[in-house]
């Protein structure tokens, strides 16, 4: 009998949305769970997939230099990254996250799969506020006929919760990883 794929799903999640999406996809794949400040470089030979969830500011993914760091050492694996952000869902989103983190050899290596996040701006801290209120001064300067119904929906809602997390976004992810593993067994 075959030994089954080790699967390890390495997060950094400021305000737990991405902790919430680690989790659901750890479930689903019986993988080893791990906050970043959880794991250290040496422990990475041990898994033959290693998934990496964060946050994105914008389009900068929160300690992805952990990966980055760590590629020589996992190039051989397969590496998966998701992200969790407010925007909408689009090609474009994805392809600029790609760009403003990868290299060349390390977007050639690596699926990146992405989230939507929530927004609760009364449980933000002082900074991500003032972030959020630039974007929002920015928006309110647009006409309103500039906007897209997303940035309008936004604006409208602003100061409430926004919750567009859902369990079942994960299923892309988690078909792709089974049918990772399957090839490799």
């Amino acid at each position: 009998m075959e030994e089954k794929s080790k699967i390890a799903i390495i997060y950094k999640s400021k305000y737990g949305t991405t902790k919430k999406y680690a989790g659901w996809i750890a479930i689903k794949l019986d993988a080893d769970l791990y906050e970043i400040s959880d794991i250290t470089s040496g422990d990475l030979p041990d898994y033959d997939t290693i998934i990496f969830g964060s946050s994105l500011y914008a389009e900068k993914i929160r300690g992805i230099n952990f990966i980055t760091r760590n590629y020589e050492k996992i190039k051989n694996k397969n590496i998966i990254v998701f992200v969790v952000g407010l925007s909408e869902n689009k090609n474009s989103t994805i392809d600029k996250v790609i760009e403003s983190n990868f290299s060349e050899d390390f977007s050639n290596h690596v699926k990146l799969f992405y989230f939507r996040g929530a927004l609760d701006y009364k449980n933000l801290g002082l900074l991500d506020k003032i972030m959020i209120k630039g974007l929002k001064k920015v928006l309110e300067n647009k006409r309103l006929e500039e906007l897209d119904e997303y940035n309008k929906f936004l604006l409208k809602n602003f100061y409430t919760m926004i919750d567009f997390t859902d369990k079942n976004s994960v299923i892309d992810i988690v078909e792709y990883v089974n049918n990772l593993c399957a090839k490799n067994e």
